[in-house]
């Protein structure tokens, strides 16, 4: 049942691993050898349900290892704890052919990849996602960061892995909290790609939740190829990769105006890929209004927030807006779906046009 996915972009191709019981089978790493140095990086929760598994990977090829255990949390995603990470590599003397380890969701991945692409000018990293979330996106393209008080992922890299390992056995640890909330990158992914992975999710999300081991592993190696193909054509975002942020402008907005950690950001998307869809609708981008009802619809079978917290208003969301990584020249750029499955980059959207968005559907987003 094993599925390998190369990514290949100019400087880089690594592979994307996916089983079930990954950990139980013997993993081939050969860019690693007896007698060279790597740092696991992990939280608590991960570390007792996985790390003996993933040490004994290493210890049987000879390895030097050490790990560190981070506090849990978007909130302890900062420099202050990327510091953390570079206190330990430099009191065990790790040098420029070490290797991180990656063991634990998006905040894990994104904290050991952003160390790995600046301690001693970049090390090599491999991504072992243990989320829904983090297996079908955030381990895959590069894309490290911490945030800032000011914005969500606004310090960072882009800075390929060396691999990534998915192991869906995994999700069978996962609350039904997190789990709904990888759902939402995975509903993103149909509407920016592809109506017939939208149609199928429609029918199968009960069997997802389930944990039917074929429509997984068919489901994940999808949204692994997806995400692959688009970095492979566009790894620093400079046109087609931007089209992935799909609802996370506004997402971002909400995570940072209520506090990293508040709500997944899981969640957040959820919400931002509704507001999307409406602003394009008040654009007269989106022309089928049915395309609003289905994407609402689906997201509400993933079991995620279809509504906006109280205390979150137009002017709320503009402060951070304005800060968004996408933006030229202080214009406003959002990535709109025009109907299921296609979705394009629309530029200097009007500060009247999202808040006529928000004042005006009340009744749907509160």
């Amino acid at each position: 049942m094993e599925k390998t996915i190369l990514v290949s972009t100019k400087k880089n191709n690594y592979p994307i691993v996916i089983d079930f019981n990954l950990f139980e089978k013997k993993i081939f790493f050969p860019f690693l050898k007896k007698g060279d140095s790597i740092l696991i990086i992990t939280n608590q929760k991960v570390f007792s349900l996985y790390f003996k598994k993933i040490f004994n990977q290493f210890i049987n090829i000879g390895l030097k290892i050490n790990h560190i255990i981070l506090p849990d949390g978007e909130q302890y995603k900062t420099l202050v704890t990327v510091n953390i990470i570079f206190t330990s590599l430099l009191k065990n003397l790790h040098s420029r052919d070490t290797t991180l380890i990656a063991l634990g969701g998006g905040v894990i991945g994104d904290i050991t990849g952003f160390a790995a692409s600046v301690y001693q000018r970049g090390v090599k990293y491999i991504q072992i996602p243990t989320t829904l979330l983090s297996q079908i996106d955030s381990s895959i393209g590069g894309k490290t960061a911490v945030n800032h008080d000011l914005g969500k992922n606004m310090i960072g890299s882009f800075y390929q892995p060396k691999m990534v390992l998915i192991n869906l056995s995994c999700l069978y640890t996962l609350s039904k909290r997190e789990f709904s909330a990888g759902l939402a990158e995975i509903v993103k992914y149909s509407i920016i790609f592809d109506k017939k992975f939208f149609i199928w999710l429609e029918n199968n999300i009960d069997e997802l939740f389930n944990l039917n081991k074929n429509k997984i592993i068919y489901c994940i190696h999808k949204c692994c190829k997806l995400k692959s193909k688009i970095i492979s054509e566009d790894e620093y975002e400079k046109n087609k990769r931007a089209l992935l942020n799909l609802g996370h402008t506004y997402a971002h907005a909400i995570e940072t105006e209520l506090g990293y950690g508040k709500w997944l950001h899981g969640e957040a998307v959820a919400i931002g890929i509704i507001i999307a869809t409406l602003t394009s609708k008040k654009l007269n981008l989106l022309k089928n209004s049915e395309d609003i009802i289905k994407i609402i619809n689906l997201l509400k079978k993933c079991k995620l927030p279809i509504k906006l917290p109280n205390s979150m208003n137009a002017h709320k969301f503009l402060k951070h807006i304005y800060r968004d990584k996408k933006n030229k020249q202080k214009n406003i750029n959002l990535i709109l779906p025009i109907k299921i499955g296609k979705v394009l980059i629309y530029k200097n959207v009007s500060e009247k046009v999202i808040i006529d968005v928000i004042n005006n559907n009340k009744n749907l987003l509160f």
